[in-house]
């Protein structure tokens, strides 16, 4: 069910992205919205703390994918960048897994 193995490098960084990206729609796409629409600022605060540290742990697990799987670092600087646009994650797993 679960399709990330945890005890790799490589399928810890996917597992961590994937939540990363989820974590970034969730922001941009639901809890902005009830911001700036509907005058609750409340999910943003608390989606924005959750998306937060989970891009620390992306940047953390990405260093680590990186340097045990001897990523080139255009690799990685590709999913770093595509870390910043909506759905950019997923595309970067989907070619890269």
């Amino acid at each position: 069910m679960f399709k990330y193995n945890l005890k790799t490098a490589e399928g810890r960084f996917f597992a961590v992205a994937f939540l990363e990206g989820l974590s970034y729609l969730v922001l941009v796409f639901i809890a902005m919205p009830l911001k700036y629409f509907a005058g609750q600022p409340e999910m943003v605060k608390r989606v924005g703390m959750a998306h937060g540290l989970l891009f620390v742990l992306f940047l953390l697990t990405l260093v680590q994918a990186t340097t045990e799987l001897n990523w080139k670092w255009t690799k990685s600087l590709n999913a770093f960048v595509l870390s910043f646009l909506p759905f950019g994650t997923f595309w970067f797993e989907a070619k890269h897994r």
